[in-house]
């Protein structure tokens, strides 16, 4: 879809009352977006690079406490760290956008993709909650409630990730998954400052952010840095919208955010 046409089409649904816009937009992705096939590989893929990051440093991240910033509509990344080894995962998210159709889905998904799931894996997979994974795909009835609960995921949404209303030294590693990117700044400072407080003195910061224009993603047309050519006030016209709001921070003004935190860059 052109990019200006997907953006119009955005801040009208935006200016629905909130749960009307939420339905529409939701029922606008299944039908003709990136929702029409589930495919949860990608944010597999998340959580293990994620994985293999914090063990890079000489950090084991079985048995820890993860948290993780902006659920979405399928929590995926914090099944992928249960697989792991993980004790649990904190997720929180503004929005309530989970659906327990695109749960169901994706494990159906990776019930019947059980060797590209395994070799996505490798060493880092553990079986026996694998299999009980499996297990559960196989009961006749689905239930949202009993999928966290297998995966030691506590959803937190309406959330927020700025006030989280954990106790301090609660967490292990602070993550999100291309979250960051959507985020206004002085926000991201208050979220950070957060994760300070929460956060244990050991403990990791570890966020994968896509720094590319992510109307770019569905239109071929124009570049992954499209968006750098416009003003705020004509941007904002286009993405200000709560479903494509991207901060447009460069990879420095990251840093430079992390770094004010009282941060050190131990990768990027």
């Amino acid at each position: 879809m052109q990019w200006k046409l997907k953006a119009k089409i955005q801040n009208i649904v935006s200016y629905l009352p909130k749960a009307a816009s939420y339905n529409a937009y939701y029922w606008i992705q299944r039908h003709f977006g990136g929702l029409r096939r589930v495919n949860p590989l990608k944010a597999l893929i998340g959580g293990i690079e994620t994985w293999k990051r914090i063990k890079s440093q000489d950090r084991s991240p079985s048995g820890k406490v993860f948290f993780e910033v902006g659920t979405g509509r399928i929590p995926l990344v914090p099944l992928a760290y249960w697989l792991m080894g993980a004790e649990g995962t904190i997720s929180i998210d503004l929005n309530p956008y989970l659906k327990e159709e695109l749960i169901a889905e994706s494990l159906r998904y990776i019930s019947e993709n059980e060797g590209e799931v395994l070799k996505l894996f490798g060493s880092l997979l553990d079986n026996d909650r694998f299999n009980s994974l499996l297990n559960f795909t196989k009961k006749t009835s689905f239930s949202t409630t009993e999928f966290l609960n297998l995966c030691q995921t506590s959803y937190i949404a309406p959330g927020d990730a700025a006030d989280t209303r954990l106790p301090d030294n609660s967490i292990d590693f602070h993550t999100s998954y291309t979250v960051f990117e959507h985020i206004p700044i002085d926000i991201l400072r208050e979220i950070i400052g957060e994760g300070n407080r929460i956060i244990r003195k050991n403990g990791l910061f570890v966020h994968r952010i896509d720094y590319s224009d992510h109307f770019s993603h569905s239109d071929k047309s124009i570049s992954a840095i499209n968006f750098l050519q416009y003003g705020d006030d004509e941007w904002q016209k286009y993405a200000g919208n709560r479903y494509m709001y991207m901060n447009r921070l460069r990879h420095d003004d990251f840093i430079i955010l992390f770094e004010s935190a009282g941060h050190r860059i131990l990768g990027s």
